[in-house]
């Protein structure tokens, strides 16, 4: 009885390699395959880091329509221009020239400055100025808003400062400046775009990559089954949990050094935030992975065809970005789109991994993601195990 149970686990184990082995044999034979598993992840992350970078706008163009020219009006636009944001790029007649300025692209943004702005500011009025922004980028629109909120504080200290003081009481009150903020951008201290999105995007590439391969080499075994009577000529007649697991062992042994690359290696080359251990980033991202692999091949059984990988992530991508909470707060969302969300192992693993990398935090402080990666990972494992089961009855009926 013993011998026999022993010989079933080596069966098993011997099964589990010949699978293993298959499959790589099948990704080392399809260019389509070579590009899903090793083209996508390794050209992806520079693709996007590059885009990104550099990662804030600076310098960007302003057209000035100063209908006061004044002293006070031409030193606020002295100020505007000396900001990181902002670039006169020269003075319109009015706004109708400001307009044309802005219809060829030669500035993103219009600083008017009213003809009462002196008297006002002389007779302790507010002062006035119109700013009008492009706002087809919101980056850009952002960085203005930000630049013009911090010009408006600076005058204004400036301005009460000069009051107190023609007064004399300048010294006595001890100025404007009385209190201070200092603002600490946690994750992301140069407040860069891609500082902010690309942590994220990384994880979101790394499980897209894996479906796609996983679901291209299932529609490749369905077309070879139509083609052949039923019967896919290259499986392995193995039991369910081996096909699986040998599977399963294929794509994480190629996915071990793409890993470490793209979590590892690309914040590092292109300094983004890199702050956490690097184990434990590591440990955390592997059951993202598993998980990964056990929903495509799960999603094998509507793979039709190799072509139907494209349309997988064709409808799953944009999703996947929305609903992993990069775009938009997850606590924000409706609830229906929350539970959604918490199916995919991407967004437990955006926000884990995102933790880790960016502020530092480590593998114990990220208990509930890292259970529900656990979690998820078991439940594609048995659907996983549903899937390839249901294909070999078939394929044991068609060989009846």
């Amino acid at each position: 009885m013993l011998k026999r149970i022993w010989s079933n686990i080596a069966a098993w184990f011997l099964d589990t390699a010949r699978v293993m082995r298959r499959e790589f044999r099948l990704v080392f034979a399809s260019p389509g395959a070579m590009l899903f598993f090793f083209a996508l992840p390794l050209a992806y992350p520079i693709v996007y880091a590059l885009i990104y970078n550099p990662e804030v706008t600076r310098d960007m163009p302003v057209a000035v329509i100063d209908n006061s020219r004044t002293a006070q009006s031409r030193e606020f636009i002295r100020h505007a221009d000396a900001t990181p944001a902002m670039k006169v790029c020269g003075y319109a007649a009015d706004k109708a020239e400001a307009r044309r300025w802005m219809a060829e692209k030669k500035c993103f943004a219009v600083i008017e400055v009213p003809t009462d702005y002196s008297q006002r500011i002389g007779r302790g009025e507010q002062g006035v100025v119109n700013f009008y922004s492009d706002v087809s980028l919101l980056l850009r629109f952002r960085t203005f808003m930000e630049s013009m909120t911090n010009l408006q504080m600076a005058t204004d200290t400036q301005l009460r400062s000069e009051t107190l003081n023609s007064l004399g009481v300048g010294g006595l009150v001890g100025g404007s400046n009385q209190i201070q903020t200092q603002a600490y951008f946690l994750g992301d201290t140069q407040q860069g775009f891609g500082s902010f999105i690309l942590p994220g995007m990384v994880v979101l590439i790394l499980q897209q990559s894996i479906l796609i391969g996983v679901c291209f080499l299932g529609g490749a075994s369905n077309e070879r089954r139509r083609a052949n009577g039923g019967i896919d000529p290259l499986a392995i007649p193995a039991s369910t949990s081996a096909t699986v697991i040998g599977k399963t062992l294929c794509v994480v042994a190629l996915y071990i050094p793409l890993t470490i690359y793209i979590l590892h290696y690309i914040p590092h080359w292109f300094h983004f935030p890199h702050e956490g251990y690097v184990w434990h980033y590591f440990l955390f991202i592997f059951p993202m992975v598993l998980a990964s692999i056990f929903l495509g091949i799960t999603l094998t059984s509507i793979a039709s065809e190799k072509e139907s990988a494209f349309v997988i992530v064709v409808f799953t991508s944009i999703a996947f970005l929305f609903l992993s909470g990069l775009t938009w707060p997850r606590y924000a969302m409706q609830p229906v789109w929350k539970i959604f969300s918490d199916l995919i192992p991407a967004t437990w693993g955006v926000e884990g991994y995102t933790r880790i990398n960016n502020n530092g935090a480590t593998l114990e402080q990220q208990t509930i993601p890292y259970l529900w990666l656990w979690l998820l990972t078991a439940a594609y494992f048995l659907t996983a195990l549903a899937v390839t089961a249901y294909q070999t009855r078939l394929l044991r009926r068609s060989r009846r």
